[in-house]
């Protein structure tokens, strides 16, 4: 179903000053190989508009072949895997929390943020409505007893949603206090589905599911999909996000180490910014676009969230430390 299949691109995505691999070295040659194609390596819920890549092969010549493979994790471990002689010329789909893994690899000869999103707590605005229990209003509400076995949210161990909540809840509590919210948590009976599609599509009882539990981790730009893909007509989405919980998410896309067509690879990569890909993003990809200049849609700005102040953690410390917080919330939930 469209409707689920858009969702799911923003379950995995879901960001402005050019970096670089400073101590990286690469393969390349200085000639293209294969002028008339270049490869953008990315995760299956990849889905921009059909025809966008065809102001690119008009201005190079140079067809766009979009090879998908996974979700971000799975995609980031096969490139890694075959860092040095990749199998595309441009990745697509490393975020924040892969970031300092991608950067020991040396996978990347250069990146750039392209998106950013934030993932939430969005809670089912009829289910709160036809009880008069106000929503919740931060991450410390989710485990007082009013909100006693309402809370979905997913594994952190296999779901990018469900870790990117989970580094939210440490950024906020701090290192020393996020297992004893954790704990708070499973005592109020939160639930924990394996994935973001279980949680949002037939757990929450909000959006196209049935199930008992009107608060769902997903993301800030989940409100707005609500609405475009209604099988009615709606004017307001019938979910919203809680801003405070929110944690940011930043993509990024760059040059794989390697690449035998470098010049390709860097054209398409100014391409993937350039103001119009950016403005296609928000409804084909529910991110926001890193150009300041491209302008966002009007779905968008009424209904998607995208806090000032999210909540992040630096990815050095998410690399280091991601094993051993995975582990505890093993000890703690399962």
């Amino acid at each position: 179903m469209k409707f689920t299949r858009s969702l799911t691109a923003i379950a995995l995505v879901l960001t402005t000053t050019a970096c670089s691999s400073s101590d990286s070295t690469t393969n390349s040659s200085t000639v293209d190989a294969t002028p008339n194609e270049v490869t953008l390596l990315a995760y299956d819920a990849f889905t921009p508009p059909t025809g966008i890549f065809d102001a690119f092969t008009a201005a190079t010549g140079a067809n766009v072949k979009v090879v998908t493979g996974g979700d971000s994790g799975v995609l980031v471990s096969k490139a890694i895997l075959t860092a040095g002689t990749p199998e595309g010329d441009v990745l697509w789909g490393l975020d924040n929390t892969l970031l300092s893994r991608a950067q020991k690899a040396e996978l990347l000869t250069s990146y750039e943020p392209v998106d950013y999103g934030d993932i939430c707590v969005n809670y089912d605005k009829r289910w709160f409505t036809s009880r008069t229990i106000a929503p919740p209003t931060s991450l410390e509400d989710l485990a007082l007893p009013t909100y006693k076995n309402l809370l979905v949210v997913q594994d952190p161990v296999v779901s990018s949603p469900g870790l990117g909540f989970l580094l939210g809840t440490i950024a906020h509590f701090g290192v020393d206090k996020w297992q004893n919210y954790w704990k708070s948590l499973q005592k109020n009976g939160v639930h924990v589905s394996p994935d973001w599609t279980t949680a949002y599509t037939i757990d929450f009882s909000g959006s196209s599911g049935k199930g008992k539990y009107p608060l769902v981790v997903s993301y800030g730009s989940s409100p707005p999909a609500e609405v475009l893909y209604a099988e009615k007509p709606i004017d307001t989405p019938p979910t919203a996000a809680i801003e405070s919980t929110c944690f940011r998410q930043t993509e990024y896309v760059g040059a794989l180490r390697g690449t035998r067509n470098p010049n390709l690879a860097a054209q398409l990569i100014s391409y993937l910014l350039d103001v119009p890909f950016q403005e296609s993003m928000p409804l084909s990809l529910f991110v926001f676009p890193v150009n300041k200049k491209a302008t966002l849609p009007d779905l968008f700005t009424k209904f998607a969230i995208a806090p000032k102040n999210p909540l992040t953690l630096d990815p050095a410390d998410i690399e280091k430390n991601r094993d051993s917080w995975l582990s505890s919330w093993r000890e703690i939930i399962l």
